[in-house]
């Protein structure tokens, strides 16, 4: 059981609390919009709403679930996060959705630790689409859907993994942090698929191994 501070009420931020409550989670979400967050906090009764300031005070985990323009300065906002695992879910998309904003020689993960210099930053569920979130990870046939975790700090990625598996996830090591400069276009080709393409927003990328 784990303390959990999400910072979003949007589309993955109330997946997030959905789930994390259902796997026995002790969650707090906090937004720029207080009502949204009290909204989702009523909603997934066992989570409560916390103001900005300080919501990261206690929390095992931080999840970012804003966008990513709004990310650094939604860390800077909850306080002290020396030593604190922060999983980000943020993706660097265009307006239009169908392009990256940064990419090759950085991503949107590095630069959040840049940003928040004294967190554990673990890249991860960026992959996701909401949906698949909020409905939960089983495919069914065995088959669960995969979260990619990247990081350099062995304990933020293994914080990241147990949330993962605790709410359904299978779960992959995708390496160091700056690996999330393949993670974020993945997800790129991710919603060019559900929306581009017309898949829909039930998918979700992994690898498989042949036998």
């Amino acid at each position: 059981i784990m303390k959990v501070t999400v910072i979003g009420a949007g589309n993955m931020g109330s997946a997030f609390v959905k789930q994390l409550v259902r796997a026995g989670h002790q969650v707090s979400v906090t937004a720029r919009d207080s009502a949204k967050a009290a909204q989702v906090a009523a909603a997934n009764p066992g989570a409560k709403a916390v103001a900005t300031s300080g919501a990261a005070a206690g929390a095992d985990a931080v999840v970012l679930a804003t966008g990513y323009a709004d990310a650094a300065g939604a860390l800077q906002a909850v306080g002290n996060l020396q030593g604190k695992v922060v999983i980000d879910i943020t993706n660097p998309m265009t307006a239009d959705y169908m392009g990256l904003t940064l990419g090759h020689s950085t991503s949107a993960a590095e630069e959040i630790a840049k940003a928040v210099p004294g967190a554990e930053v673990v890249k991860g569920f960026n992959t996701v689409f909401a949906q698949v979130l909020a409905e939960g990870a089983d495919l069914g046939k065995g088959q669960k859907v995969t979260v990619f975790v990247a990081s350099d700090s062995a304990r933020a990625k293994q914080a990241a993994a147990a949330l993962a598996e605790s709410i359904g996830f299978a779960v992959v090591d995708a390496g160091g942090l700056k690996n999330a400069r393949y993670l974020e276009p993945l997800a790129g080709l991710n919603i060019y698929l559900g929306y581009g393409a017309g898949l829909g927003t039930s998918i979700a990328p992994t690898w498989i191994r042949k036998a």
